[in-house]
């Protein structure tokens, strides 16, 4: 049995790429699953989970439940966070402060997102982590990949039945979590996956990348490992991704202007 999954942020209404990545998920699968990925509490807002299951509804999908939201499982992350404690580490370097030591590096190594972390908190001792913590400094929490892979050994993901090597160390020490953000996109994906039994994972392929360290994290929490199917993305007349500011394409406005669902797939 495949088990896919649609999981969209709840900080906008869905447009045209939404549409087509909700098609190949539901297509792929024969569960279907959706997932409301609403960590981000500041943006994540009802009227958009409304328009979400309201746009769905009117493309024709249907998904079972219940719907799992992101925000309710703040303790399973605060368990998986518990069990990958060897493996981080606290971070109390700002934006700022982070800026300006890539800058002064000579050769700052990059990764899907810019340059690398450079590891500063990483060397700190452990008197001076528990100081700066007693005292209130503010941290995240970073996952250490060079210890983790030390651990898990050489790992490999499948894409759309092709093997590949995993290389942990592409977003270098990824933050796992916040203050302001109990779980990453990376740790929560991975926890929710595992907890819905996703069985492939079908997203836009400017998320392949993320493959690898989701790969590490799963072998880390003794996960089973999903296969991953990555498709094209949905651009515009120039070249760029759909977003939701851009009120041209949204699912809502399109059917506003009489477009029906089978429109909508033709311009797709």
């Amino acid at each position: 049995m495949i088990v896919t999954r649609f999981a969209p942020s709840p900080t906008g209404y869905l447009h045209l790429g939404h549409a087509f990545a909700a098609w190949t998920a539901k297509r792929a699968g024969t569960r279907f699953l959706l997932r409301l990925e609403d960590l981000d509490q500041g943006r994540a807002r009802e009227e958009f989970i409304a328009g979400i299951f309201e746009d769905l509804a009117w493309l024709g999908l249907s998904w079972e439940e219940p719907v799992l939201r992101q925000s309710g499982r703040m303790e399973a992350y605060r368990s998986a966070l518990n069990v990958l404690a060897p493996f981080t580490y606290p971070c109390f370097c700002t934006r700022k402060e982070i800026a300006d030591e890539i800058a002064r590096a000579a050769l700052a190594p990059h990764g899907p997102d810019g340059p690398l972390y450079p590891g500063t908190c990483r060397r700190l001792s452990p008197d001076e982590r528990a100081m700066r913590i007693a005292r209130g400094d503010a941290f995240a929490l970073r996952l250490d990949a060079a210890k983790a892979v030390a651990t898990t050994g050489p790992l490999t993901f499948t894409e759309h039945g092709h093997v590949h090597a995993v290389d942990p160390l592409l977003f270098g020490d990824v933050v796992l979590a916040r203050k302001d953000m109990p779980a990453s996109y990376h740790l929560a994906v991975v926890v929710d996956d595992a907890f819905q039994g996703v069985t492939l994972v079908t997203r836009g392929e400017d998320l392949l990348p993320a493959a690898h360290v989701q790969r590490l994290l799963q072998a880390l929490l003794g996960y089973p490992e999903p296969a991953y199917a990555h498709h094209r993305l949905v651009l515009d007349r120039h070249g760029r991704k759909f977003s939701k500011r851009d009120r041209s394409v949204t699912l809502r406005d399109l059917r506003a202007a009489g477009i029906t669902p089978s429109g909508v797939e033709a311009l797709l």
